[in-house]
């Protein structure tokens, strides 16, 4: 059995490392009742995020719904298996009739946003009748929206100190033999990850009757080729096929070996040979891109035979001496661009959940003619409607048109947006406010004030005068032509994500 599984911790209280986290997740469950709110648990994998939702759930008694990553999380899929658990206050079972849903790999939603995932994820939320947790490895991988939806809580990564006792415990209960330096030297290597500690344990325990601190280094050392090491056998040492080998051992997916390889085979390759292993490197990222645009990984193998054997095959003489290689510089400048690309796909989502289209199209085919549109705000009234159909705010409206976030000029748009979103609402509904003011509609469209006897009066005047003028209208609308053909037009715009703005 899964060392992991079997010693996943049954309480809170037994939660590791994570003292902070683990008593701001309780208290945010003893004051459910009071905000309501659905709490994010973000770290890095293995701190014991997912265990901690669990062992949340057996302290308090509250039954768990579960949706992971190997689940196909479409809208439909999470409205039906979490969305009905999410949104019922009276479900039997649990602590005052409660349940815990349990939403893992929050962060995993990617690709094409008219499945739907991510928009229902959010409306979830934001109307659960029931707790929910998110987990996450990257925090900011999750929407603006989301994250504004939920209350956080950080686990960091669990140190050396708290993974030793937990070691030693499983080998206590599994009567296994240890040196005190061998479980030292697990807990140092995996400093962080508690899990990966863990399946170390299990993996060396299995292997021998006794573990000693030479049997650890001796694993590690089969087990993974540090990055600098493969880089010299790869541009200095090795063949084709000893360098595809070489890259068995490296600890890196094909996404990132790649960057590396890009960032250091320069320091070595000149004239032909550099042109040629550029060439591999090429054809190296079309397989990887076809893995991202199929999800399909067995295209994996032919990425790395031609970034590590068709490298090495390029080497036209000997290499020697020492190289300083170092990181891809390409992933410094993300880091420096996180936040305007965590900007950029905000906005690209908003659009293709407002145009049914991909992610990939927003950003690369609409946000461009939104840009030039509203450049500067100079054209006001192009704005407002932009900012209105894809409900931005103030930093993303700055984005898009390259105006100050804190100016006038972008405040008032969005202010104006605003309004015209509760106007447009009013407009959308037909009759069902005939007799009001347009405040007055926008208010009971946006869930204020509107009584019960207004809404019967409305109702039960079907069969009056009103009733027959509107039966009058809808015939008028499907027998004029040319009224249609304005329809035809309006569908075509809205299939581009740019019906406002034709």
């Amino acid at each position: 059995m899964d060392w992991t599984e079997k010693y996943r911790p049954s309480t809170l209280s037994a939660v590791r490392g994570n003292d902070k986290a683990r008593d701001a997740l309780r208290e945010w469950a003893d004051t459910w009742d009071s905000h309501r709110e659905a709490v994010v648990l973000h770290g890095s994998p293995g701190v014991g995020k997912t265990s901690a939702a669990h062992a949340l759930a057996a302290d308090v008694g509250w039954p768990t719904i579960e949706l992971n990553a190997s689940d196909q999380r479409t809208k439909s899929v999470i409205e039906r298996v979490a969305g009905e658990a999410a949104k019922s206050g009276t479900l039997t079972g649990g602590s005052a009739g409660r349940r815990l849903v349990i939403l893992d790999e929050a962060d995993n939603l990617h690709g094409n946003v008219d499945r739907g995932g991510a928009g229902a994820i959010t409306s979830l939320v934001k109307d659960a009748g029931q707790p929910m947790v998110l987990i996450a490895n990257e925090f900011y991988e999750l929407s603006n929206a989301l994250r504004k939806a939920c209350e956080t809580v950080e686990f960091r990564d669990v140190g050396a100190r708290s993974i030793l006792p937990v070691l030693r415990d499983i080998c206590r209960q599994e009567g296994v033999e240890y040196e005190d330096e061998a479980l030292e030297a697990i807990a140092e290597a995996d400093s962080g990850d508690l899990r990966g500690a863990i399946n170390d344990l299990q993996a060396l325990a299995e292997r021998t009757e006794r573990l000693t601190a030479g049997a650890v280094v001796t694993g590690e050392r089969d087990r993974t080729t540090g990055i600098f090491d493969f880089l010299d056998a790869l541009i200095k040492e090795e063949d084709a096929e000893g360098a595809l080998r070489a890259s068995y051992a490296v600890d890196e997916t094909p996404d990132d070996l790649i960057d590396w390889i890009d960032e250091n085979v320069p320091k070595d390759f000149r004239g032909t040979e550099l042109a040629d292993a550029y060439g591999h490197l090429a054809n190296a990222d079309r397989w990887l891109g076809r893995v991202r645009a199929t999800q399909n990984y067995a295209y994996w193998r032919y990425a790395a035979d031609a970034m590590t054997a068709g490298v090495a095959a390029a080497r036209r003489e000997e290499k020697g001496g020492w190289t300083r290689y170092g990181p891809p510089s390409y992933w410094s400048k993300l880091g420096r661009s996180r936040a305007t690309r965590d900007k950029r796909d905000y906005v690209a989502r908003q659009v293709a959940e407002a145009g049914g289209t991909s992610m990939a199209t927003a950003r690369h085919e609409v946000l461009p003619f939104l840009r030039t549109m509203t450049h500067h705000c100079k054209n006001r009234e192009l704005t407002v409607a932009m900012a209105a159909r894809y409900d931005l705010d103030a930093e993303h409206v700055a984005f898009v048109t390259g105006s100050g976030e804190d100016t006038n000029k972008v405040q008032s748009i969005v202010a104006d947006a605003e309004r015209l979103r509760k106007e447009t609402a009013v407009e959308r509904s037909g009759d069902a406010f005939a007799g009001t003011t347009t405040e007055e509609g926008a208010n009971s469209v946006t869930g204020e004030d509107a009584t019960d006897g207004e809404r019967d009066d409305t109702a039960s005047d079907g069969s009056g005068d009103d009733a027959d003028d509107g039966a009058d209208d809808a015939d008028g609308a499907v027998t004029d032509d040319s009224n249609a053909e304005e329809r035809d037009d309006a569908t075509g715009d809205s299939q581009s994500g740019l019906a406002d703005f034709s």
